[in-house]
């Protein structure tokens, strides 16, 4: 490297000012670059505006040529991978408790002289029952009679063949996601029309437990109750009637479909109690409601509603299974109860113990609620229909309890209070 020369050093001192800028300074001046000015990109080369064209031209044919096969690709866009371990969230609502209904019968013995007279007010197993797409097409029918008096037009040939492909997944339909096109029939205007191209009599009973939760919580109390009424009720009455027991997804369903109560007693309980309802069904749809909460106000109601229907041994049932809830019921619904019971003085048959357990259980639970006329009231019912094991109870629940609108004494509390502290007083004097 060449010798670094030495500053010449001035005899006499600059100014200090002179000094540190001298030392600011650089040696080399950094030259700045001129920005150039752009060019005129208006213009474009033949070559290029030639490619241009070129590619536009092939995008426009691909355009035709997509829309020429798009009936041929319809059906591609509804095949679906197979359900991996991934996929099993959706089923994480189901418990692994598959014998809860078992042990909620076996709670239900009943004797042989009690079983002929409870079979008089039930329906015989061997009834003939109509099929579940019947069902479904009378309620179409009748549905669309009532909105549009003039014939409808036909679906589109591309909707129904979708919708049929989706009605064969879900015949097979184990676990995993549900197709997109299954899940959007809550949102459509004819939705049961559509609903019924995918053949529910043919869903496994995994899409059952599936679609009952899509329809639940997409559609409101009346559509809801619609679907409980044409599809589940249909389906869970088919599958007890064939193997004399409920499937544990069907009988998800039935819980799920709890999320709507309103819809749920509209639409299933009510149906089952007004019509013909066996033991069976009647113990397995009651022990759903025995183990979901249910709001108070649709348990009154429903309770209300069951007063006024005709004795059947599915009405006790339920009765009493919404009575053992232990509900604050308005004195509207407890009165209508007393009405309920004392309506059986005029009645000459020989009730089932179903039906004393019922009367058993209410006076349990409302004993306190009820006036001394109504207790009164119901001394000839018990008279009537007697029962040499639970009649005796009844009557000491009803007549050795306060009833409504009397006062509880609390004389008898306060002299408590005033013989503890006597005797303590007596002991400090010791």
């Amino acid at each position: 490297m060449p010798k670094e020369h030495k500053r010449r050093r001035h005899a006499h001192h600059q100014p200090l000012g002179k000094e540190i800028d001298e030392d600011n300074k650089t040696y080399k001046e950094v030259k700045t670059r001129k920005e150039e000015k752009p060019k005129d990109e208006s213009y474009i080369p033949s070559d290029l505006s030639r490619k241009i064209l070129n590619i536009a031209h092939d995008q426009q044919m691909e355009i035709k040529e997509d829309d020429m096969d798009q009936e041929a690709n319809t059906e591609q866009d509804f095949h679906f991978k197979v359900p991996t371990a991934e996929d099993e969230d959706d089923m994480d609502d189901l418990s692994s408790d598959e014998g809860e209904v078992e042990e909620f019968i076996k709670d239900y013995h009943i004797e042989e002289e009690d079983d002929k007279a409870l079979n008089m007010f039930f329906a015989p197993d061997n009834r003939e029952k109509q099929n579940l797409a019947d069902l479904i097409l009378q309620k179409i029918y009748a549905k669309e009679a009532q909105l549009n008096p003039t014939p409808t037009s036909q679906l589109d040939e591309k909707v129904i063949k979708v919708y049929t492909s989706v009605g064969k997944i879900l015949h097979f339909y184990r676990a995993g996601k549900l197709p997109k096109a299954f899940k959007i029939i809550p949102s459509l205007s004819n939705w049961e029309e559509i609903l019924w191209i995918t053949e529910p009599q043919n869903w496994s009973p995994q899409a059952m437990f599936a679609a009952t939760r899509i329809f639940a919580s997409n559609l409101n109390a009346k559509l809801a109750q619609r679907f409980y009424s044409s599809v589940l009720l249909p389906a869970v009455l088919d599958n007890i009637q064939q193997y004399k027991k409920l499937n544990y997804h069907y009988y998800q369903s039935l819980k799920k479909a709890m999320y709507k109560p309103a819809a749920f007693f509209k639409g299933i309980l009510l149906p089952l109690c007004e019509g013909e309802c066996t033991l069976k069904e009647a113990i397995i749809v009651s022990s759903v409601v025995a183990k979901v909460s249910i709001p108070m106000a649709h348990s009154a109601a429903a309770l209300l509603k069951l007063t006024q229907l005709p004795y059947s041994g599915a009405v006790s049932l339920f009765m009493m299974v919404l009575l053992n809830k232990k509900y604050s019921l308005p004195y509207v619904v407890i009165d209508a109860l007393v009405d309920y019971f004392r309506m059986f003085d005029s009645d000459d048959r020989e009730l089932p113990v179903l039906w004393q357990q019922s009367l058993l259980t209410f006076v349990q639970r409302y004993k306190t609620e009820l006036t001394s006329e109504q207790k009164e009231m119901l001394k000839p019912v018990l008279k009537k229909h007697f029962h040499h094991q639970i009649t005796p109870e009844i009557r000491r629940e009803l007549f050795t309890t306060s009833c409504r609108g009397e006062k509880v004494k609390e004389m008898d509390v306060e002299s408590f209070w005033c013989v503890c502290s006597k005797q303590k007083r007596k002991r400090g004097r010791r």
